[in-house]
C-alpha cells in the first residue's frame, strides 16, 4: 500500500513523534483520569435528599470527601497540562540546569500525586461504605466512576514517577564536564612530555648549549667605534 508523501511527512513530523512518546501518552491518560474524577463529582456528586432541597455530597453527606476529590482531580489535570506544554518545548530549552530542574520537579510531583490519589481513593471508599443505602436517588454512577479512576490514577502516577526517574538518570548533566575533559587532556599531554627524554636540554655549566647561550650576548653585541686622539702637528 502506497502512502502519499504528505501523509508520510505528517507521520514523520515532530508533533506526531511527540504524541507517540510514552511520557506523552501517559500524561494524556493521567489528565483524562483526573478529568473524569472531578467532572463526575461536579455534575452528580452533590444531590439533595428525598425530604430536603439542600445539596449534600453523595459520599456519606461528607462535603470534605467531594471537595477533596474534586480538588485533587482539578489540580492533577492542570499539572498534566503544564508538563505537557513543558515537554513540547523541551527541545527549545537550552539551559541544562533548567531542564534538570524540570525533570526533578516532575519526579517529585509524580510521587506526591501517587500518595495523594492513594489517600483520595481510600477516603472515598471509606465514605462510600458508610453511606446509607438509597439515601440519594442519583449519583451512584458518578461515585463509582470517581472511585474507579482514582484507583487507576495511583498506578498511572507510579509509572509516571518511574519515567521521570529514568529521564533524570539518563539526561542528568555532569557539572563542568567539558572543563574536566579538557583538563584531563592537558594533564596527560604534560605527563607524556615530562616522561619523554627527547629535547630535554640540561641546564648545567658543562653543557655546550649552556655555554653558547651564556656567551651569545657577547658574541652578538655590536662593536662601538673608538675615538682616537690625533697628535697635533
Amino acid at each position: 500500500m502506497h502512502i502519499p508523501e504528505s501523509l508520510q511527512d505528517l507521520a514523520d513530523s515532530e508533533a506526531v513523534r511527540f504524541l507517540k512518546r510514552p511520557k506523552t501518552i501517559l500524561r494524556i491518560f493521567t489528565g483524562v483520569f483526573s478529568l473524569i474524577v472531578f467532572s463526575s463529582l461536579l455534575t452528580d456528586g452533590y444531590q439533595n435528599k428525598t425530604g430536603s432541597s439542600q445539596l449534600h455530597c453523595v459520599f456519606n453527606s461528607n462535603n470534605v470527601a467531594c471537595s477533596f476529590a474534586v480538588g485533587t482531580g482539578l489540580l492533577a489535570f492542570f499539572s498534566c497540562l503544564t508538563f505537557l506544554a513543558l515537554d513540547a518545548h523541551e527541545s527549545r530549552i537550552a539551559s541544562t540546569r533548567f531542564k534538570t530542574a524540570i525533570q526533578l520537579l516532575d519526579l517529585i510531583l509524580a510521587v506526591l500525586w501517587t500518595g495523594t490519589w492513594f489517600v483520595c481513593f481510600c477516603f472515598l471508599v471509606n465514605q462510600w461504605q458508610h453511606s446509607p443505602p438509597k439515601q440519594f436517588l442519583l449519583g451512584g454512577s458518578s461515585t463509582k466512576a470517581a472511585i474507579t479512576f482514582a484507583f487507576f490514577s495511583i498506578f498511572i502516577w507510579i509509572f509516571q514517577a518511574y519515567l521521570a526517574l529514568q529521564d533524570l538518570r539518563n539526561d542528568a548533566p555532569v557539572p563542568y564536564k567539558r572543563s574536566l575533559d579538557e583538563g584531563g587532556v592537558v594533564l596527560s599531554t604534560l605527563d607524556r612530555s615530562a616522561a619523554s627524554p627527547i629535547n630535554m636540554p640540561s641546564s648545567g655549566p658543562n653543557n655546550k648549549n649552556y655555554a653558547s647561550s651564556a656567551l651569545s650576548p657577547y658574541l652578538t653585541a655590536p662593536k662601538v667605534p673608538r675615538l682616537v686622539m690625533m697628535p697635533d702637528s
